[in-house]
Formats: C-alpha cells, structure tokens, sequence
C-alpha cells in the first residue's frame, strides 16, 4: 500500500477516546448515560419541512443534478430574503451568496479557495476545530487567538502580532460561540472588519447558532456593520435553526469574491445537495421560526444552570447556542479527568474544554441537546447525580 498523504498527519488525534471508551463501558454495563457532550438537536424537524421534501421529490426536475452556479434559486433567494427579515441586510442572490452541504464543509473549503503555503489563518482558540484543522491540511500557517473569560470570550485583535497580520488570509470568528456559548455586540464587529480591512484579510463568521438565542436576544452580524461586504464572508447552517442537522444544508453570504472562489472549488468537489432537500430548506426558511425549539432549549438551561448553581457549582447561563461553557468545579483535577469522573461517578457525559484547544484547560461544555429529554426532567436528574457524585467541593 502506498503512504497515505503528510496532510493527514496535519489532524490531531482523537481527544475523546478515553471519553467515549468510559462511556460505552457504562452502557453496556447498564447504566443510565445522560448524554450532554454532542451539539445535535433531538427536536424533530418540522413537520412542514418533512412535507415539503415530499412534494419535492415529486418534481422529477430535483432528481437531475443542480447545474446553477452558486445553488439551488429557490433556495438561494429564501435565503437572501430570510437574511433581510432577520439582520435588515440585503443580499444580492446572483453574486452573494452560495450553498453549501452545512456550513461546516463550507467553512473547511474556504481554506483550500485561499491558503498557499505560508499563508496565515487566524483562528480562536478554544475553537469549533474545522478552522484549524482545515488550515493546517491546505498547508497554512495557524496563530491561534485565546478566548479568555475576562474578555467575554471575544479574541484581542490588538494582540495579533503585526507579522502574522501581514502574512494572513484568513480571520476566522464564530458568535454565538461554540463552545463557549458567547455572544458579539456589534462594536466587536466594527472592530474585526476594521482590523481585516487595514491587512487585507478575509473576515470569516461563522454563525450556525445565529437564531439560538435566549431571554428576547437578538443576535447581531458582521454584515450589519458598514463596508462588511468589503471583506468578510458569513457562514450560516440549517441544522440549528430548522433543527436539520443530518439534512446537511447551509449557505455563505457576503464579499462577492470569495463567495465565487468557495463556489469555485465546491464545483471541483460536489455536485450540491439533493435539490429536494434545498426546496425543503426554501419552505422552511421563508415559512417558520424555531420559536418552540429555542423555548424549549431555554427552559432546560434554565433547569441545569440553575439547578447547579443551587448545588454550589457557579455556572453563567448563556444567551445564545445551545452549550453551557462552565468553569470546572475543582482545582485538583484537570478537564479531562473532572469528565472522566463525571461519567464514571454520575454517568453524566460533558466535553473537556481542552477538546477545543488549549484555552479550553479549566472548563467543560454541556450540551442543551438531549435525546429522550421531554419536560426538562432528565437535565433534573443530571444536576442530582452530579450533587450526590461527591465531585463538587462542600458547600460553606
């Protein structure tokens, strides 16, 4: 057999493997595993976006390919109109937006449409991995800017060295952030685009949780802020906001020129989604909200933020995504081993906060996405466990 390719070696090892071995040991011992580690709604898919698939496969005109240039029309103009509802920004459907098979093959290829060889991308850290991993497999360079708490989790772009400003490309950010479930305010957007514009850099937004918002907040996004076309591109998924993640669609919006270079090397790689599936993501974005899901993810935060903060470990609800990012509640153990013994003593799984990057070293993230849960009864029952577990200090 010939030697796989040096990119590959680019990817780091698995860092949940012991993870998921202590997991799968539980199961098949028999114990109860409250799952809180993956981000995949456990909400149906509307039932409208079911039927609309229906009738779709029906046209025999969905089952040939899609030889548009950027996607689906239908889909790219409900896109362009929803964008316009939801953030008051216009988007021009012929030259500004394309489709993609889910933001997160979206945000990977944009990578390879722009890196060469000693070529910079900046990316967050802790951080959603596609960024990094995706550059480093293109051959980039990567500086990785922390995300520290004082700062509400927003990078210091004052503290991106001039040289490697110089040298990037790429500037990826995601708000509302995963994993650590912060939030942007448009004085940091102003900010980034001013920033990118003054290296000419690409401002990468990744906004798959761009409806997943709590308390009546609204998210705002890079595109509002004047000039943003200029030089940044937005990212935008299906799967949060319709609760579609296994339908795998999603669009980018913004910089005409680097939505034509994405759609350029997606054309030299796949062929679209199932063209029924962007009639069905048109129905759903011109025709429904996610006001039930979003409800329902609120009053299961509130169940477990709350119901560990009565216990004595001091979490912050997040506004926005479905994630709570909580500092661990103990200075003897690192992440991984407060997760190992979460699920070994509690049978509780959360993500180590170093599984996003090294910043992440003192936190876990727990997901709000839990299959079986109805009534906010099983994220109840995790804040118990965790409270008999013995894993938090005694209360003084």
């Amino acid at each position: 057999m010939p030697s796989r390719a040096q990119r590959l070696d680019a990817i780091p090892p698995y860092l949940f493997a012991e993870i998921s071995r202590v997991k799968l040991a539980a199961i098949a011992a028999g114990a109860d595993v409250i799952d809180l580690g993956i981000g995949d709604p456990d909400i149906p898919t509307p039932q409208g976006v079911i039927d609309a698939l229906t009738e779709a496969v029906k046209n025999p005109k969905t089952h040939r390919y899609d030889e548009t240039a950027l996607g689906w029309t239908s889909f790219l103009e409900a896109a362009c109109n929803w964008y316009k509802r939801e953030f008051g920004v216009q988007i021009d459907s012929k030259s500004e937006i394309t489709q993609l098979i889910g933001s997160k093959e979206g945000l990977g290829h944009l990578a390879w449409a722009y890196l060469d060889p000693g070529d910079y991308a900046i990316v967050p850290n802790p951080a959603y991995s596609v960024y990094k991993v995706n550059s480093q497999m293109a051959g980039g360079l990567v500086h990785e800017m922390p995300l520290a708490e004082e700062n509400g989790f927003l990078p210091v772009l004052a503290d991106i060295p001039t040289d490697v400003a110089r040298k990037a490309k790429l500037l990826y950010v995601c708000y509302p952030n995963n994993p650590t479930g912060a939030i942007a305010t448009l004085e940091f957007y102003k900010d980034a685009v001013q920033f990118c514009r003054e290296h000419d850099i690409l401002l990468v937004n990744d906004m798959a949780y761009a409806t997943v918002a709590y308390d009546g907040f609204k998210n705002p996004t890079v595109m509002q802020v004047d000039g943003a076309k200029d030089i940044a591109i937005e990212f935008h998924s299906l799967s949060k906001m319709y609760n579609m993640t296994g339908w795998r669609l999603g669009f980018a919006l913004g910089n005409p020129d680097a939505v034509s270079n994405l759609a350029k090397i997606k054309s030299n790689l796949d062929s679209k989604a199932f063209p029924a599936i962007a009639e069905a993501g048109a129905f759903a974005l011109n025709s429904l909200d996610n006001a039930e899901t979003i409800s329902i993810y609120e009053k299961r935060r509130d169940y477990l933020c709350d119901g560990l903060n009565a216990i004595g470990w001091k979490v912050k609800k997040p506004q926005a995504t479905f994630y709570v990012w909580a500092r661990i509640p103990r200075d003897d153990m690192s992440s991984a081993e407060f997760c190992k013994e979460l699920l070994e003593r509690a049978h509780i799984v959360a993500i180590p906060g170093t599984g996003y990057g090294s910043e992440g070293e003192g936190y876990c993230r727990m997901s709000l996405t839990l299959l079986g849960d109805k009534q906010g009864e099983r994220f109840q029952l995790a804040v118990k466990r965790i409270a008999e577990s013995g894993l938090l200090p005694a209360l003084v």
